[in-house]
């Protein structure tokens, strides 16, 4: 019988090895995804963060129209890796509004005039609360949104190149 109590050190350090092995290879997804997904937009009003420029409201999800909202910031590196896409995709018809977190007007001129702008509308979410009760945990993320206001689906991060044709049908099928 002592002689099986020896081995138990050497079977618990391989068990803990493998499980650390296994953790590191197989790490869990960071994503935050909403708890709005599949519900409505709440209740919101931004300013505007460009003047002259319109901001963003719930009453502007109201009209029938899918859309999509993209979380960002001009401070963002992944940000502007993405932005080429989202020019892509406001040229084949996704209508995009933006929500600009703790920034200057200023600034995102800056960005927009270097990078492009493929918004309609942006709000100014100077001090992040809006992110936060949108569900998002960082920037970028975007939401599309159908018509009459029900957030449909939700991407962290920023979109790739191979990932606008998807972006693009899950426009479509919230505009159906």
């Amino acid at each position: 019988m002592r002689k099986l109590f020896i081995w138990v050190p050497l079977v618990i350090f391989v068990a803990f090895a493998g499980l650390a092995i296994w953790a590191l290879v197989a790490p869990p997804s960071r994503d935050i995804p909403s708890r709005l997904v599949g519900q409505q937009l709440p209740e919101f009003a931004l300013d505007p963060q460009i003047a002259g420029r319109p901001g963003l409201s719930r009453a502007d999800f109201r009209a029938g129209e899918a859309r999509m909202i993209n979380v960002f910031g001009s401070w963002c590196i992944p940000c502007r890796v993405e932005n080429p896409q989202l020019v892509e995709l406001a040229r084949a018809g996704v209508p995009i509004d933006a929500v600009a977190v703790r920034d200057t007007p200023a600034q995102v001129q800056a960005f927009l005039a270097q990078y492009g702008d493929p918004f309609q509308r942006i709000g100014a979410d100077p001090n992040g609360r809006f992110q936060v009760m949108l569900g998002s945990a960082g920037v970028p993320e975007s939401f599309i949104v159908d018509g009459a206001g029900v957030i449909r689906y939700q991407h962290i991060g920023e979109i790739r190149p191979e990932q606008v044709p998807e972006i693009i049908e899950k426009w479509r099928e919230a505009s159906r």
